[in-house]
């Protein structure tokens, strides 16, 4: 049985499908799956062994340049390759519009979510068949139910496997102990990010305990920003631009990550590392990070969970100290995450047996 993914993105989706395709791997050992995903996340599905054809889509950089992209004919041909294939079901784990129509292109039976449940109603349109998954449970769990009703089994939900195989990672094993932490400090929304000088502070902390540090980043103002956490610490250092398997080799091979709701912590679960994630306007019972030694740190400030990419906060403004200079912390659900805090949380994670 050949089934046909569609999950284009983001990085954390993606992630999150992962255990569905571990569930129906094991349940169905005669399915195959084939992915269409963004072009900047083929890495991810190619690491599941379950996984046979990676189709990258360019949606992202197709929107950016209409013209030249019919001109280039990209859509053609990515049409004509996913029209290659006969699937035996088509899955839509997006629940997306764009989602939708991706699989209305290819050749099988499309499966997806009611409009009830989907994230864009509708985009139930465009499949043969749908199911409703409830919305108040985790990502991975909505996923894992998609998927177990669609082919039909069974599965554990007391654990969870992303099924990652660490060889097409790094042929290199994790170190015991490599002294090593990852602070991935880079998020698409302006109000997940952790203030500038509490990751600044938090390096010392780590420093001062004995850790290296290393600070990923992935555009001009996020390598900016890594700069601006490192500057002056003679333990952190900023990588150079990695690819997200690059990225994963640094994770397997460093103790543990801090990080801010990000794709990439998602990818620190999937790899197995203790990871403490700071939430402000975002709920982790819904989308954190999902799997074993991971800690969240929600806000405990009135207004938060948000679900807002601008902070609409109303109260009186939340300061703050550092190195002696006061400043506002925005946005003000993270002065529930102080430096001195997180880093005594985060050593009691990395202190727990795996």
């Amino acid at each position: 049985m050949r089934i046909l993914i569609v999950k284009v993105s983001s990085l954390g989706d993606i992630i999150h499908t992962l255990p569905a395709v571990t569930d129906a791997a094991n349940a169905r050992k005669d399915v195959v799956f084939d992915w269409v995903v963004e072009e900047n996340f083929v890495d991810v599905p190619a690491w599941h062994p379950a996984v046979d054809k990676v189709i990258p889509v360019s949606l992202r950089r197709w929107r950016r340049n209409l013209l030249k992209t019919w001109l280039q004919r990209e859509v053609r041909a990515f049409r004509q390759r996913l029209r290659a294939e006969h699937y035996d079901l088509v899955i839509d784990a997006q629940g997306l519009i764009k989602s939708g129509i991706i699989s209305r292109m290819s050749k099988g039976l499309t499966i997806g979510l009611s409009n009830q449940t989907a994230r864009e109603p509708l985009s139930s349109l465009f499949y043969n068949q749908s199911y409703s998954v409830p919305w108040d449970t985790h990502a991975v769990d909505r996923l894992r139910q998609l998927f177990s009703r669609a082919l039909n089994y069974r599965y554990s939900k007391s654990s969870v496997d992303y099924g990652i195989e660490l060889g097409r990672i790094s042929q290199e094993a994790p170190s015991g102990s490599s002294g090593v932490v990852l602070f991935l400090h880079g998020t698409t929304w302006a109000t997940k990010h952790w203030p500038d000088a509490y990751w600044r502070h938090l390096g010392q902390n780590a420093a001062a305990a004995g850790y290296r540090i290393e600070l990923p980043w992935g555009d001009p103002e996020e390598k900016r920003r890594a700069e601006l956490i490192a500057g002056g610490n003679p333990n952190a250092t900023v990588l150079e631009k990695q690819s997200l398997t690059g990225l994963a080799r640094h994770m397997l091979q460093a103790d543990g990550v801090i990080a801010v709701d990000t794709g990439l912590g998602h990818l620190a679960a999937a790899l197995g590392k203790p990871a403490l994630t700071l939430y402000g306007p975002t709920n982790p019972d819904l989308s954190g990070t999902y799997g074993r030694r991971q800690l969240h740190l929600a806000a405990d400030i009135d207004c938060a969970p948000c679900m807002k990419k601008t902070c609409a906060y109303q109260g009186e403004p939340v300061f703050d100290r550092e190195q002696g200079e006061t400043f506002p912390v925005r946005p003000p659900c993270f002065a529930s995450h102080r430096p001195d805090a997180v880093w005594r949380r985060f050593e009691k994670l990395l202190a727990v047996n795996p």
